[in-house]
């Protein structure tokens, strides 16, 4: 192990790093001025859409890899919140910041499962998944990240199982600023940066019926896969940065009603 991971590793340090991430999040959304939508309400109706968002709570909000660092940014005062980060220690930091800002943390593996129908047994999957289910049943809504480990912009089985499991809607979720800087990652994550503008999009919801498998869980998944893109697009189509939203409208296809 390196000397920097080691150093990274000591509780002192990750406390204050910790610390600092969700303070400089906050910096963000006190220096961005963001706009707030839902794809059933009129557009621009910051109102409609959280009267709107009151009305499927709790829920499971499904985000892209990469862009799911802004999720804290997405919860209002008063929403009870969960999101799932593994116990591997490179996650202490995250948990730290993430409590800061009012989210429960639930360490645990993710439901996950590569698989085109539902998979509760997919490694390490059954743990998280039953703690989602809890946290949902207790009213807390759910942050999970819904693409394929490695696979940007695939959705997973694991969030439609975890809406078929738990009869809670999902609802594709975007948030992002003008001004940041883009890493070279997998997931291309990126960084918020502060003094631009900001857009949080809400996408329409989906249940999935307990009996979904097979060729129509496939269907519901690409309508999930596709409007999670949309409301990506949407939402750098709203901060200015059309190059960014070229980016998710490619792909997307129709969308059912």
């Amino acid at each position: 192990m390196s000397v920097l991971k080691r150093l990274l590793r000591q509780p002192r340090v990750k406390r204050g790093l910790g610390r600092l991430a969700a303070e400089y999040l906050r910096l963000v959304e006190a220096t961005n001025r963001f706009t707030y939508e839902a794809a059933a309400c009129p557009p621009g109706d910051r109102a409609a859409a959280s009267a709107w968002l009151d009305t499927q709570l709790p829920v499971i909000a499904g985000m892209w890899h990469g862009q799911h660092i802004f999720m804290p940014l997405m919860r209002r005062p008063g929403d009870r919140v969960a999101t799932i980060i593994s116990r591997n220690p490179d996650g202490d930091i995250n948990t730290i910041a993430l409590e800061r800002l009012g989210v429960r943390v639930i360490r645990a593996s993710g439901a996950r499962g590569r698989k085109k129908t539902a998979d509760t047994r997919s490694k390490g999957g059954a743990e998280g998944l039953r703690a989602m289910i809890k946290a949902l049943k207790a009213g807390e809504s759910v942050a999970f990240s819904s693409d394929v480990p490695k696979v940007t912009r695939r959705c997973d089985a694991g969030i439609l199982t975890l809406a078929r499991f738990s009869g809670r809607p999902i609802v594709p979720a975007a948030v992002v600023t003008s001004r940041h800087i883009r890493f070279g990652s997998w997931d291309r994550a990126c960084l918020a940066l502060p003094f631009g503008r900001g857009a949080i999009v809400l996408g329409q919801s989906f249940l999935v019926p307990r009996d979904c498998e097979g060729e129509a869980f496939e269907a519901l998944r690409l309508r999930v896969e596709a409007e999670m893109d949309r409301v990506h697009a949407r939402a750098y189509a709203l901060v200015g940065r059309e190059d960014r939203a070229a980016y998710y409208r490619r792909g997307i296809g129709e969308i059912a009603a």
